[in-house]
């Protein structure tokens, strides 16, 4: 059993727990359930740097990446710095996250919000909207083209955008959907969490022109996003650069500065 599937059979187990809970009526009458969501694909259309940074503590690959900057520090440095959108890790057991960090984001800042988990099941949906989420991803090595159907009508009914995550050309044609509002290609193989932007360079073609292109994981390097832009790509889902600094906010304001020159 790889990372990938040892991380969905936990997710079931904690999704089932939660529901007993938690009811579906409870979540929708939480306050920020019915604010109007912000729109990411929008904001990356405009920007010219198309930064979405990421706030992760850990992760199966690299373990300890931050444990001593508080979420809404960081969200707060992050917007300062002119970031498109943030991704909040949610998933406790792997990486270190809550839902709880992706309502504090919310608390502090107006920007585009990603809630990056596993979503296995349509309650996780309710619970990105009642903790302040705009964008949900949905991972299409763990989903079946039906699932990743039913999941897009139900985030599009909540006022959630879709940020489908593809891995290889066999992905993203099997999951491809005209009204997905982001695709985005992750770098990371996460069986092997090897990672290269040969990925990104091999699907940019492939997708749709009217479906905003994101590349993720592996970002580092200003060329490599410059290269990826002249691709067509428009985000850039960046954390570790981020992450892995005593200030977030100031290294994604240098970063960005940078990009944009």
């Amino acid at each position: 059993m790889d990372i990938l599937q040892k991380i969905v059979k936990h997710k079931k187990r904690e999704v089932a727990l939660k529901k007993e809970l938690v009811p579906v009526h409870q979540l929708e009458a939480s306050s920020l359930f019915q604010r109007p969501a912000l729109s990411l694909s929008a904001a990356l259309r405009k920007s010219a740097s198309g930064v979405i940074a990421e706030f992760k503590r850990r992760s199966p690959s690299k373990s300890v990446i931050n444990h001593h900057s508080p979420v809404h520090e960081v969200a707060m440095g992050y917007e300062q710095a002119g970031i498109c959108g943030m991704s909040v890790l949610t998933d406790g057991h792997f990486f270190g996250g809550s839902l709880e960090d992706l309502q504090m984001a919310r608390a502090t800042t107006n920007i585009p919000l990603l809630r990056k988990d596993f979503m296995i099941d349509e309650y996780q949906f309710f619970e990105a909207r009642a903790h302040g989420a705009d964008v949900i991803l949905l991972i299409a090595a763990i989903l079946d083209k039906n699932t990743i159907r039913r999941f897009t009508d139900l985030a599009h009914e909540l006022g959630l955008e879709v940020l489908l995550e593809v891995h290889d050309e066999k992905e993203l044609m099997r999951s491809l959907l005209p009204d997905i509002d982001m695709i985005g290609v992750n770098n990371r193989n996460l069986k092997t969490f090897e990672v290269s932007l040969e990925t990104s360079r091999k699907l940019a073609a492939d997708i749709p022109g009217e479906i905003v292109k994101v590349s993720e994981s592996g970002l580092s390097n200003i060329e490599s996003i410059r290269e990826l832009r002249g691709m067509g790509y428009r985000g850039f889902l960046i954390g570790e650069t981020f992450m892995a600094t005593e200030d977030p906010g100031r290294k994604a304001t240098e970063f960005i500065k940078t990009l944009e020159q």
